[in-house]
């Protein structure tokens, strides 16, 4: 089993989403739901709840096409949203596993 992090660099962040750690900062600016916590040589360090708050804008934006106002107003309006973006990435996880088990079969 795998030891999870407590806390990740944006560095980390960015390269999880594949985009650059400027794009990490401006949504930051943009959703009040994103508040890494800052060390005190005010260098950010993000949680699992904020890469899973950042998926969520991931998804709307980049996957989906909303515009960041779209976003904002769809993640006011519908909080459930978060929830139903985790049971995919879940759903994915599972897809991917069973898409690996089947490749493991396949090869007997």
């Amino acid at each position: 089993m795998a030891i999870e992090k407590k806390y990740y660099s944006i560095g980390e962040v960015a390269e999880q989403f594949d985009v650059a750690p400027s794009l990490i900062r401006f949504w930051e600016s943009q959703f009040d739901m994103i508040r890494p916590k800052k060390n005190k040589n005010g260098v950010r360090q993000y949680t699992r709840g904020d890469i899973e708050k950042l998926q969520t804008i991931y998804h709307l934006v980049k996957e989906k096409g909303y515009t960041l106002q779209g976003a904002k107003e769809l993640l006011r309006s519908k909080p459930q949203v978060e929830n139903k973006i985790e049971m995919i990435n879940s759903l994915k996880k599972v897809k991917a596993f069973l898409e690996d088990l089947q490749k493991s079969l396949d090869k007997d």
